[in-house]
């Protein structure tokens, strides 16, 4: 399937996240916007619905090039241990109506 391929995520931090100083969370978060650049994705918005929802702290829509990109974003964030200090989910999709 050819691109380009957005993914939404929705998340929450876990407690490993507040144990991390405020510089390691910054420091966390630039490697997290590297990690997405470097593979060529790009953020399309990344929004807060704290004010309105319980379960979710943030969520997001990222674009990628093709799925290839979107799956070694994803090992990217496992090499960073991303998923120590959040908890997520996401679902990827298309433009529709396809153009």
């Amino acid at each position: 399937m050819a691109g380009p391929i957005y993914k939404l995520w929705m998340m929450k931090y876990t407690d490993a996240w507040y144990q991390l100083s405020e510089e390691e969370r910054n420091d966390h978060n630039a490697k997290i916007q590297a990690a997405l650049a470097q593979v060529g994705g790009k953020m399309i918005i990344s929004c807060t619905p704290a004010w309105s929802s319980e379960q979710w702290l943030m969520f997001g829509v990222e674009e990628y090039p093709d799925v290839d990109v979107v799956q070694q974003h994803t090992l990217a964030l496992y090499q960073l241990n991303h998923f120590r200090y959040v908890e997520s989910v996401s679902m990827l999709g298309i433009k529709w109506p396809p153009e």
